[in-house]
């Protein structure tokens, strides 16, 4: 058996049905294994960021592991982004990069760098293939890295003679091992109760490692039961339905944000899949509110984030077994958080309808409001990173997982339509729509092709400020000439129809609701070039 075939028949077995990518000459084995195995489908991307950000937001949807291919040299390069997109995010993904022969000389030190060392600061796991008959086991242990709590990136480099070899009588019965997670004993058990029948007004934050179907059904009878008040981090949102009563709101801002005067009157939080790779509120840091880590892993301590109790193992195990016992819980007063709660979800309101940017110009508090009235409760919004994001944190409910789809860890432009992009290949029954700032389409426009050919109906809205505007934003905060952040963009209406898709103009924001509506209607690629600003005052 070819070595190529043996690496695709192994990815077969762990579950693989598509990889995204852009393979180059180092890959041709690899690509025409995959073309005669005839169960894994090819997704060609117009560049390996996209096809990891694809691979992410797979990983992110399913749990499997997502896996994204490119060539050596400026493909793997080019991955950099991307994979640590996945390693921060939590997401689970593989990436494959090929490489020259590595037993002999064929093109001299043309296009070689160090792949692997390069990855592994940004990966779980990375290594190169150096003897055929090791990619079974090699594969595997990638494969259980990636997937193993905490999720993340890991690098396979697959050499062009290593491919090609024959391989004789290939280990082809290793199958996946059944993972057990550890769960905690009934001392841990007896000791979380006791902490939170001590406590007056106990409150949960959830975060993104709580990003699980269990974890969601025990927490959610959890917080039902005890009429718990609950937030999340930006990546924890919609874990839990956002529509209960109990839902304080999400914790947009590290500092100063409304929300922060409820958490205030808490005596404990318990924090839920909650990492410090999230930014966190500094109200579970040092000086802060007590705080219990509650997680898959140990916690990262640090000034931000300082857990005086830590409970380590399976989160939904642990709710299914608080859910056992009787928690005396008559000392509880909830009251003056929930009237706290009230006060400034009219203070929201107000602001959402008095925001005013002058000349019909869309600005954050209305443009969330909008979008949320037209998105049906189980369709997808996907975010690229701008300060736009911290109003649809705080102010676009999420009633189920994974429909609110933002990156608050690595942050980075460029990804939002690429995981908008998946998120449609995967939900072609939901409307999806991308709100992405301009200076975040452009970096990668080349995909747009990509949606075309896949046939997607894909809605994006570009906010469109000709300006870099959430770094012009912070330079006003820090009393600083606006300066070297405006750019010219293209004809976004003129552009999509380039591409064969519909574009809209709307220079009115009261026009903005309908066109959106129409939009999501029309098939294909969608493009609404959406005049908008920033307001100074972030609340």
């Amino acid at each position: 058996m070819k070595a190529s075939d043996l690496f695709v028949n192994v990815l077969i077995q762990r579950g693989v049905e598509v990889i995204y990518g852009v393979p180059g000459e180092e890959n041709l084995d690899l690509v025409d294994s995959i073309r005669l195995s005839g169960k894994i489908e090819l997704i060609l991307t117009r560049n390996e960021q996209t096809a990891v950000f694809m691979a992410a937001t797979y990983g992110r949807f399913t749990g499997k592991v997502g896996v994204a291919l490119a060539t050596l040299g400026p493909g793997a390069t080019n991955m950099v982004t991307g994979v640590a997109y996945a390693q921060l995010g939590g997401f689970p993904v593989m990436v494959i990069t090929g490489q020259k022969p590595i037993k002999k000389s064929k093109q001299g030190l043309f296009q070689i760098i160090d792949v692997v060392s390069m990855m592994k600061p940004i990966t779980k796991y990375a290594t190169t293939i150096v003897s055929a008959s090791r990619i079974p086991y090699i594969l595997t242990n990638a494969f259980n890295q990636a997937i193993s709590e905490r999720p993340g990136a890991v690098a396979i480099e697959l050499p062009e003679d290593i491919a090609a070899e024959i391989v004789e009588n290939p280990d082809l019965n290793i199958f996946p091992s059944k993972i057990r997670r550890p769960v905690i004993d009934e001392k841990t058990l007896s000791i979380l109760k006791g902490e939170l029948e001590k406590a007056k007004s106990p409150i949960i934050l959830i975060g993104a490692g709580a990003n699980r179907k269990r974890i969601t059904k025990y927490l959610s009878e959890f917080i039902k039961k005890y009429n718990i008040p609950f937030f999340a981090s930006q990546m924890g949102k919609g874990v839990v339905d956002e529509s209960l009563p109990q839902y304080l709101g999400t914790a947009a801002l590290t500092s100063g944000d409304y929300i922060h005067d409820a958490i205030k009157k808490s005596d404990l939080i318990l924090s839920i899949g909650y990492d410090p790779i999230e930014k966190p509120t500094h109200l579970v840091g040092q000086g802060g509110t007590k705080n219990i880590h509650i997680n898959f892993y140990e916690s990262n301590i640090d000034a931000v984030y300082s857990p005086y109790i830590e409970i380590v193992g399976d989160i939904g195990h642990t709710f299914w077994q608080l859910d056992s016992i009787k928690i005396d819980h008559s000392n509880w007063d909830f009251e003056e958080i929930y009237k706290i709660k009230s006060d400034y979800e009219q203070k929201i309101k107000q602001n959402i309808e008095n925001e005013n940017m002058g000349n019909g110009i869309m600005g954050p508090r209305k443009l969330v409001s909008d979008v949320r009235e037209i998105m049906q409760k189980d369709d997808i919004v996907a975010l690229d990173n701008g300060l736009y994001k911290v109003w649809f944190a705080r102010n676009y409910i999420c009633y189920e997982p994974n429909t609110l789809l933002l990156d608050n860890a690595l942050a980075s432009m460029g990804a939002g339509y690429s995981s908008g992009l998946e998120a449609k290949r995967i939900h072609r029954e939901k409307n999806v729509v991308v709100v992405t700032g301009d200076g975040g389409l452009v970096m990668n426009l080349g995909d747009l092709e990509t949606i075309v050919r896949l046939k997607l109906d894909l809605t994006i809205v570009v906010l469109n400020n000709n300006s870099y505007g959430m770094i012009k934003w912070k330079q006003v905060g820090a009393s600083m000439p606006m300066w070297g952040l405006d750019f010219g963009n293209p004809d976004f209406v003129k552009l999509a129809e380039s591409f064969g898709g519909i574009g809209y103009k709307v220079e009115n924001k009261d026009d903005f609701k309908l066109v959106l509506e129409k939009a999501n209607k029309e098939k294909g690629l969608k493009i609404i070039d959406l005049k908008f600003e920033y307001p100074q005052d972030i609340n």
